[in-house]
């Protein structure tokens, strides 16, 4: 134990001697968590709507009522008037306004005798979000207007209740648990895989040859210091980005000690994992270079940023083995939710057997020769 503590306080100091290399495991995922927040967190507003009316009646009046009132409040779209439809389709095409309504002639008429009336939605369906959120206000509208102006007594549809069982949950809080993971794995990346090869190019391997440091010994001394650098590195961002977040949960002593054992068990994985990958690997541009395939195949699939349901068969079973999708799976329900552990032990299980899995294959595939 003494000699494996040696390893540890060794990699230790290095790692804290090097301020640049902890501060860039810790400020890319925060900048992540900040830009991607706001960028896709937010909902649409002031989004330039056409709208063209030929019909001048008193149904296109309460259109045209009904997009003042977004206006005024939701400022979901703001509505830009025209008198020419092809010169309202031809600013959509152009990105001028990202959509138009056309009421057609008669349509006063045609809702007065229930002649099945109709307005037009044109929207640039090349961006799916404004088009989708677009098409989502305007039947929200429709359906505003369709409405009898006597409410019934008895009610004759049945009306589907929605029940939230958490408030509103912003981009930015969804993004949390994903950012504090992958924070983990660059300081996995940055100060174990790394270095790991670093170290061995520059000759400080051989010096634990003279040593009675056995293979076993060096294996876990290298992966407890790697697995206590991103404990660390979980830590400070868990707390920082809960703050910049605005999660309040974190602070709850049961979910503290949810947090802790899954910031430690997601560390040993990934560090195990790490290690396994580069124990064999001799060229210190390796992990360099694959650094943005190991992101884009493990941090993408876990669901961190979109549902793993919509995933197609084969992303889905990257998902299913990708130690990233339990670790955010963990996180989100201790930040989220503030479920207890037993909603995390399935992750907290996969995690230990992950772990301990990739250390076995690893340890014998350690050489410690020359």
């Amino acid at each position: 134990m003494n000699r494996i503590m040696a390893i540890v306080e060794r990699e230790m100091r290095k790692f804290f001697r090097s301020p640049a290399l902890m501060m860039a495991s810790m400020i890319f995922p925060l900048v992540q968590l900040i830009v991607l927040g706001n960028a896709f967190g937010g909902k649409i507003r002031d989004a330039k709507l056409g709208l063209v009316d030929q019909d001048g009646g008193t149904q296109a009046l309460k259109i045209r009522e009904a997009f003042d009132s977004v206006r005024a409040n939701m400022r979901t779209f703001e509505p830009v008037y025209y008198h020419d439809p092809k010169t309202a389709m031809e600013d959509v095409r152009n990105g001028k306004i990202q959509g138009a309504v056309i009421i057609p002639p008669q349509f006063s008429r045609r809702v007065y005798e229930q002649d099945q009336p109709r307005i037009a939605l044109v929207v640039d369906n090349s961006d799916n979000f404004m088009s989708s959120t677009l098409e989502a206000s305007l039947t929200e509208i429709t359906k505003a207007l369709n409405q009898p102006a006597v409410t019934p007594r008895m009610m004759q549809e049945t009306v589907l209740q929605i029940v939230e069982l958490y408030p509103y949950i912003e981009y930015m809080k969804y993004l949390l648990p994903g950012s504090i993971t992958l924070a983990m794995f660059v300081s996995v990346m940055i100060g174990g895989g790394m270095l790991y090869i670093d170290d061995k190019a520059r000759g400080v391997h051989e010096g634990y040859l003279v040593t009675p440091i056995t293979k076993t010994e060096l294996v876990f001394g290298l992966n407890g210091a790697g697995a206590i650098k991103a404990v660390l590195t979980g830590v400070v961002i868990t707390l920082v980005g809960s703050l910049l977040a605005g999660v309040s949960t974190v602070f709850n002593p049961a979910t503290i000690l949810g947090l802790m054992i899954m910031i430690l068990l997601t560390s040993l994985a990934f560090n195990t994992m790490m290690f396994l990958m580069m124990v064999r690997i001799e060229d210190p541009l390796v992990p360099r270079a694959i650094f943005g395939i190991l992101n884009t195949l493990l941090f993408f699939p876990s669901g961190s940023i979109y549902p793993v349901q919509a995933f197609p068969w084969w992303l889905r079973a990257i998902a299913k083995a990708d130690p990233f999708t339990y670790a955010v799976h963990g996180l989100k329900s201790l930040l989220l939710k503030e479920t207890g552990l037993a909603a995390i032990v399935p992750d907290m299980i996969y995690l230990s057997i992950f772990a301990v899995v990739t250390l076995a294959i690893a340890t014998p595939l350690f050489k410690r020769t020359l």
